[in-house]
């Protein structure tokens, strides 16, 4: 895979358990042809509690490698949830968004965020870094950024309280 696909949330279902650099699927079918490539990059636990990986590779239904944990924080036991994207790698390592806070932001999210004039409104769909912060007068402030361009992006992800489909 490129250093970024077009996919906001590839795969999510069943749980996971990750010992080293080995991710263990509960009701997962990770080998199914087409989801999960080498490069994608794996969010681990509700909110990216655990941080992210990127895959290396599929070894079977239940079995990822991906490419090192440093990235990853604390002890994933099993039952922990997870999502698949193709966000861009180089995310993984930006000192200056979270992991929460990169969106694959469609042209339809972009469209109606624009219209509604929504503090969250992007300049551009594709992959987005979105922040918000307190100024000193109290105000909540949103900063975004177009990481990658792009008009292509499918696999909304569960980012409607941002980014609404309509």
């Amino acid at each position: 895979m490129s250093l970024w696909g077009n996919k906001d949330s590839v795969y999510n279902d069943g749980t996971i358990a990750i010992s080293g650099t080995t991710v263990t699927g509960t009701g997962t079918t990770f080998n199914t042809a087409g989801l999960i490539s080498e490069g994608d990059v794996i969010i681990v636990g509700t909110g990216a509690t655990y941080g992210e990986a990127i895959v290396s590779s599929v070894t079977n239904a239940t079995t990822i490698v991906i490419k090192a944990e440093n990235t990853l924080t604390g002890t994933v036991t099993a039952g922990a949830a997870y999502d698949i994207s193709q966000k861009p790698q180089s995310t993984l390592f930006d000192s200056n968004y979270a992991a929460t806070e990169i969106f694959g932001v469609d042209t339809t999210e972009q469209s109606v965020a624009r219209a509604a004039n929504s503090q969250y409104r992007p300049a551009h769909a594709g992959w987005v870094g979105i922040t918000s912060y307190t100024d000193q007068h109290g105000n909540t402030r949103v900063k975004t950024e177009v990481l990658v361009a792009g008009s292509t992006i499918s696999g909304d992800a569960a980012d409607d309280q941002q980014l609404p489909d309509s």
